[in-house]
Parts: C-alpha cells; structure tokens; sequence
C-alpha cells in the first residue's frame, strides 16, 4: 500500500526540509523530496500534517520497562507490549536496560532479551535494537536502588560473559570511573564496540577523566547518582558538563532534575551532546500503584517511582521529555530533536537503525506541534494506536 505524508517541515535527522513529502509503500520509506521540487503523485491517498514537523522517531537509550512489564522479564509478552506503548509515544527504538541483579539471573535476562531482539519485528511496535547494562559495576555510594549485595567490581571476565550471553548486542554499560579495573574494562568494552557511560559514581574529577581517556563516550542520567558539583573537586559532574566530546544523558520529568539545572545542562552539552532518556520503569503508562524493577519493589504516587526512600527510575515517556526540555529551557523544537534521534544513534553508532529518516528505511517517524507535543506516532507506515 502506498501513502504520501507531508507537513511544513521535517527533520530528517541532519537537517531540515520545508514543505516535504515522504512517500512510503508497504512501510518502509520510497522518496522524501520537497513539494517545491516534485508534484504529489497522484491517486495516491495523502496524510496532510500542514502546520507540523515531521522527524525520526524516538530512540531511548535508558528504559527499564513500561505498560506493567519489566525488560529483564525478558519474555514475548513483556517485551511485546512494552513495545506497543512505546510505539504510542513516539518511541521506535530503544534499548533494553537492566539493573543490578545477582549476576546468574542478570545472564538469564540478557539471553532471553537476545532472543526477543532477534526474534521477527512486529510492525507498529517500536524495536528493542541492543541492550544498556545498567550495571553491576557501580559505586556503593551512589548506587540510587541499585542492590549493594550484587554489585561486582569492574571486571572483563564478568563483561565477558554478560557480552557473550547476550550474543554481542550489548551496545551500552554504565560505568562508575573510581573503582579499581574500569578504565582497562572501559578499554576492552570499547574494543568490542560497547560504548561505555560513567555514572552511579562518586568519581573525582582525575578518576573520571582517565576513564574518558580510555575511551568512555556518555554519561549516564547527568546529575543523578553523581558525585554533587564542588568548586576545589569538580568530581564526575564538573568533567561531563566541561568535556565537549562527552555525550550526556539527562532526564527531563522535573523530578529527577529541576528546570534550572535542565537550562546549565543545556548551556554545558549544547544540541551536538545532550541526550534525551526516560529511565522509565514498568510504572510508566499506568496508574499509581507498587510495582517492580528488576525484581525489587517500587512505590508510584504522583509521578514519582520510589523505592528505600530514593527515587527508582520514572514513569517519564520521550515524548513528554522532549515537551519538558522546550518548556523549561526555551529551546526551539528544531534544536532538541537531535537529542532524542540523531545524538542517542550516534552515541551508540546504530545510526544506520534508528534516528534518521531516509529512503529505504522504515517509515518510523514522528508529527510534532512546535511545543514538542505529540500529534501522531507513524511507524511502519501506520499510526500507533
């Protein structure tokens, strides 16, 4: 079947195109040209978006589940229907996120989530396309909810084999610089084309900067479980927001950080680094309540996600933090697109899977207000439900 979309502007995930049309037939993408330079062709139904922005969907790097699912269940259904929220929210990618768990049932996870990656797309549904260990290497002093009984120090055997289970499509591994071993481990991850994220640290500013050197390419949630800013010890925090080659990540609800420090992490990363992500946990999409988290307990009431009296992920879509990072920083909707398509898959550099919108790939797409709210999710070529 074939359709034609056009808006008033898209981004395609470099630059930007007034007055576009976006043919696709049998949901992957034909042609993208201008209506200045090409006729619609005719008889050909038309999907008009005349006052909106068309862009990549969503790619999130940092999500432990949604819809009442956690990905380290690792089962069809589990991943089957956080897929199809995502899809809802403008998500067409993401990666499965784990957290710190005994390193057994940690294994057992990441193979069933091969299997799920693998396994045959379902259109409409966004696609998990890697995995982000979210551990077990972290700092005790700033491990947030992570379980202090099953963190390992940094390792290459145990990445290896965290690596090997998941038949090499772990891209990403948060990391925190201060503890003995994680620059060699961040060296050995890199030449296996993980990309490395400091975070859940209580690094200074040296330990962090011998981890970037041995090849760290992201931090993980910017200010969150991060050693706090000091102006005699910079620490972790000081080197991400003053290293220009570093990306970030941030989460943008206004409860993990407030809307002044959203505006410094703007003026610190800028739209080349900063990196859109939710964090978001099996709460997301679903009313108050207790759920889990990598099988431990969480507490939801008014948006926050609580556990031992932290906060345990959030109930945050992309969609919203895009909205969010507009409001509170007052940056035009062309310059935070980057941030939640091109920046997240050239971070990770699956840019040939998702950020990007060209012909021959996926009709994946997004259709944007100027606010950054959500007016439709196209992916495969149809609105997600």
């Amino acid at each position: 079947m074939r359709k034609v979309f056009t808006a008033a502007h898209l981004f395609d995930g470099s630059q930007f195109l007034a007055q576009p049309t976006v043919l696709v037939e049998d949901g992957c993408i034909t042609s993208i040209s201008s209506r200045a330079d090409a006729p619609l062709p005719a008889g050909v139904p038309v999907e008009d978006y005349s006052d909106a922005t068309l862009a990549p969907a969503f790619f999130d790097i940092h999500i432990h589940g949604s819809a009442g699912y956690d990905v380290m269940e690792a089962t069809p259904a589990a991943l089957d229907t956080i897929s199809r929220f995502l899809a809802t929210r403008g998500t067409g990618s993401f990666l499965a996120t784990t957290v710190t768990a005994p390193l057994d049932a940690t294994l057992r996870a990441i193979e069933g989530l091969a299997n799920l990656i693998e396994a045959p797309h379902t259109p409409g549904h966004a696609r998990p396309i890697g995995i982000h260990l979210e551990g077990p290497f972290l700092s005790h002093e700033k491990r947030g909810v992570q379980p202090a009984e099953h963190l390992l120090a940094p390792s290459i055997a145990s990445f290896d084999r965290l690596y090997d289970a998941a038949r090499g499509h772990v891209r990403l591994i948060t990391l925190a610089p201060e503890l003995p071993g994680a620059a060699e481990l961040t060296a050995h991850a890199t030449s296996r084309g993980v990309r490395v994220s400091v975070g859940h640290s209580n690094a200074t500013a040296a330990e962090t900067r011998a981890t970037i050197t041995a090849g760290a390419a992201s931090a993980t949630h910017t200010f969150n479980a991060m050693r706090p800013l000091d102006h005699r010890e910079p620490g972790i925090l000081g080197v991400v927001l003053t290293t220009p080659s570093l990306y970030a990540e941030l989460i943008c609800d206004g409860i993990h950080t407030a809307p002044e420090m959203v505006r410094l992490f703007r003026s610190a990363k800028g739209p080349e680094r900063a990196i859109l992500v939710t964090d978001a946990m099996s709460a997301a999409g679903m009313p108050d309540g207790e759920y889990q988290l990598g099988g431990f307990t969480v507490q939801v009431a008014n948006c926050r996600a609580m556990a031992r009296g932290v906060l345990a992920g959030s109930v945050l879509t992309l969609d919203r933090a895009l909205a969010n990072y507009i409001a509170f920083t007052g940056a035009s909707l062309e310059e935070s697109l980057p941030l939640l398509t091109a920046n997240p898959a050239a971070m990770t550099g699956l840019t040939a899977r998702a950020g990007a919108l060209a012909p021959g790939s996926p009709a994946n797409f997004v259709v944007l207000e100027k606010s950054g709210q959500l007016r439709a999710s196209i992916l495969d070529g149809q609105r997600a439900a």
